[in-house]
């Protein structure tokens, strides 16, 4: 029996992918150092039929990032799977071009993310990141400088409404009973109101919110899409949280609005450069709490996403598509791939 030889390159984001793999024999594990040269690290992708890519743009070396030139190297390749919901690192089109299925980890890690979100609301809302400044610095004196608000009553914008976004919904109703808008062109309002929120547009949601929060991938359309004009927009005073993914939100125009205090506090997960520099402006605000790409970090999720992953690979080997697949539009050239090299189509 051909074995489903799958790569990565470094490390597993938990045990549990390794676990859950060798509990399949048609799947074959190829570990590729890190340290190795570029060149090793081809040559041992070459021969696999998946590639289980960090999700980190700036984790994994930049000639190993999914792009048509890499793509072109690995002529046995048949499927891309990110290491978590994200897949920054990899290039839809040219995964399509290639006839490559690209798979996420979509829902995998929600849990984790939400919370951290949702906690990131509650620390601005209660001002915690000035007080420890404060602290720090030795000038904590009178604590009514410090007057917080409560999450109890506000309105909670939430850009983006999967599996995090419906999480997050899920929770904030449920502890503190807050109206929830949500701008996503991509669901109808009825799909939205079932999990909660309100379907309004991007305006509105500046508009009226308290608290916005981002949950929306990466893409050409959302790059940059909380800018200047957008900070300007939000009413004075707004609570501001991404755990998303760096370059949707501009980081000197935000600090700009915490300088002016047009936002009022921000939490920040996901960075332009990952981690950040360490005299990022942001990072020395006292007015901003930050993680460094930590939401989805959890015991539970990376337990969670892992598993999953090797099931989806395991899904492949035995025939059937997988689930979660982000370039769908690829399938009647994958096909073609997948019984050239496996001797029969895959199911579904």
């Amino acid at each position: 029996m051909q074995r489903f030889r799958i790569g990565y390159v470094g490390f597993v984001p938990h045990p549990n992918f390794l676990a859950t793999a060798a509990q399949d024999p048609a799947l074959e594990i190829v570990h590729i150092p890190l340290e190795a040269s570029t060149g090793e690290q081809i040559q041992a992708l070459s021969s696999c039929h998946g590639y289980y890519v960090m999700a980190a743009r700036d984790e994994l070396p930049q000639p190993l990032h999914v792009h048509a030139e890499l793509l072109g190297k690995l002529p046995n390749l048949l499927m891309a799977a990110s290491y978590g919901a994200g897949y920054d690192p990899c290039n839809p089109e040219a995964c399509t071009d290639a006839g490559v299925l690209l798979v996420n980890q979509a829902g995998g890690n929600a849990e984790g993310v939400a919370e951290h979100a949702v906690g990131m609301m509650l620390a601005c809302l209660k001002r915690m990141p000035e007080a420890q400044a404060s602290m720090i610095a030795g000038t904590a004196r009178n604590r009514a400088t410090l007057l917080g608000r409560e999450l109890r009553g506000k309105v909670v914008g939430l850009v983006g409404f999967g599996h995090v976004g419906r999480r997050v919904a899920e929770i904030v109703k449920a502890a503190f009973g807050n109206r929830v808008l949500v701008c996503d062109p991509y669901l109808d309002a009825a799909t939205i109101a079932a999990h909660g929120g309100e379907k309004v547009d991007f305006a509105t949601l500046l508009r009226e919110s308290d608290v916005v929060s981002i949950h929306c991938p990466l893409t050409p359309e959302t790059r940059g899409m909380i800018n200047a004009a957008a900070y300007a927009a939000m009413k004075k005073g707004v609570i501001f949280v991404t755990t998303a993914r760096g370059s949707i939100h501009d980081e000197a125009a935000l600090f700009e609005a915490l300088e002016s205090g047009q936002v009022a506090s921000a939490g920040l997960d996901v960075w332009e450069v990952e981690p950040p520099p360490t005299d990022h402006p942001l990072l020395h605000h006292r007015a901003v709490i930050a993680s460094q790409h930590t939401a989805g970090v959890t015991e539970e999720s990376r337990a969670n996403i892992t598993k999953i992953a090797a099931l989806a690979f395991s899904e492949l080997a035995a025939g059937r598509m997988p689930p979660r697949i982000v370039n769908p539009e690829v399938k009647p050239r994958f096909v073609e791939r997948y019984t050239a090299a496996f001797g029969k189509p895959p199911i579904g």
